[in-house]
């Protein structure tokens, strides 16, 4: 039991004059609570309950409490996904048992009041139905948007209701009853009705990648000596057979790359972008599929320099730590890479960089590019052979869980 320290409050008077006195407290607590809530930050600080003084992402614990101030959205939540590395560790540290990861999330968002893996500092993203928008909401939603968030779960309160009961463990997407918040400066997209929920949640997790890629390959592009012999960009995906991998490599092509180099661990997914590259025919969305392991920098570096490299651009979509060696040796000298992972040790990165003497430029993905969410659902439309990569990870998932259909 709790024991409360506040100090004890004289009784109110009794008849016209203690219902007086009440109301008078209920207005002025009103008042008070006005006051404080025309006082919010759209960045969120106003939910951060310790360390005071830091942005919603780096705050140890939110208050993800129900009622919104004025710029706020509160949604509905229907499914979280969570990010790769996280769900990664999650399984692991499980045994992929799926008590054990349940009581992990679980544990995570109620002792810290969001969804913010404590070992990779990672969250992830989710889908809900908007309940109550506020009257200075600046992100355009009105109740009843199915929507997606595209800001990470690391940074928005969130409260979850039914014990993630219905998750098994086999996938990052976790069904979930509960409410989350959004500020005035979050982002987030309506669902499109043209696709699956879990498809375009699956899309949406991934879509600052594909985003940026495009932007860095068509800059590369444009420059007169882009490439060999000017023919546009040598662009290489280590995990091209991932949710971001794929996007990147589709975005890569439409963006002017001449070739598209995918890298994989093992002959299991070079047949997975072999197939997609039999549905996407032509525009399939690796021109060479190399297996190598991308924590080996020697052995990445020669795979992707026989199949066409060095890389003007490499994208590291893998999810595990130790990538950042072979990226940089992968790429050519005025090159560009991009880092998507939220295992990479930028550290690493950059120590690396100088001791291998290596004139490349490092870019840290952030998750958001303007448009981003629009392009990755164009691409997945457009794209057979995208869509097929991403139908089939669900439809994996799906027969892991055992699970016949799937709640749209």
């Amino acid at each position: 039991m709790t024991r409360s320290t506040a100090a004890p409050q004289p009784a109110q008077p009794a008849g016209r004059a203690g219902r007086d006195a009440r109301a008078g407290d209920a207005g002025r607590a009103h008042a008070e609570t006005g006051a404080r809530r025309a006082a919010g930050s759209p960045l969120g600080l106003h939910r951060v309950l310790e360390p005071p003084g830091v942005l919603p992402q780096a705050a140890r614990r939110l208050d993800p409490s129900p009622a919104i101030w004025p710029d706020e959205v509160r949604v509905r939540v229907e499914r979280l996904n969570l990010d790769a590395a996280s769900f990664r560790q999650l399984r692991e540290s499980g045994h992929g048992d799926a008590a054990a990861m349940r009581a992990a999330v679980l544990e995570i968002i109620t002792s810290r009041g969001k969804m913010q893996n404590p070992v990779t500092g990672s969250g992830g993203m989710l889908t809900g139905v908007v309940e109550e928008a506020g009257p200075q909401s600046p992100l355009g939603l009105r109740p009843g948007d199915r929507i997606a968030t595209l800001v990470s779960l690391s940074l928005t309160p969130l409260a979850v209701t039914d014990g993630l009961t219905a998750w098994d463990g086999a996938s990052e997407q976790v069904p979930a009853d509960g409410h989350a918040i959004l500020f005035g400066r979050s982002i987030a997209a309506v669902l499109p009705d043209d696709l699956p929920a879990s498809l375009a949640l699956a899309v949406l997790d991934v879509c600052g990648a594909p985003a940026l890629t495009c932007r860095i390959v068509s800059d590369a592009a444009r420059r007169p000596a882009a490439g060999a012999g000017g023919r546009g960009p040598v662009v290489a995906i280590l995990g091209a057979a991932g949710k971001s991998g794929t996007l990147s490599a589709a975005a890569a092509r439409r963006a002017g790359a001449s070739r598209v180099i995918g890298v994989v661990p093992h002959e299991r997914e070079a047949r997975v972008l072999r197939a997609a590259r039999a549905a996407g025919g032509r525009t399939g969305l690796a021109d060479e599929v190399v297996i190598a392991d991308a924590r080996d920098p020697v052995g990445v570096c020669a795979a992707i320099r026989q199949a066409g490299g060095p890389a003007d651009v490499t994208v590291v979509c893998v999810d595990v730590p130790g990538c950042e060696g072979g990226a940089i040796l992968a790429t050519a000298q005025g090159g560009t890479v991009i880092f998507f992972s939220m295992a990479t040790s930028f550290t690493g990165a950059a120590l690396g960089a100088e001791g291998a003497a290596a004139d490349v430029t490092m870019l840290v993905g952030n998750g958001y590019v303007p448009g981003h969410a629009q392009l990755a659902l164009d691409l997945i439309r457009a794209e057979p052979g995208a869509r097929a990569i991403f139908e089939s990870r669900i439809s994996g998932h799906r027969a892991r869980s055992g699970q016949a259909g799937e709640q749209q």
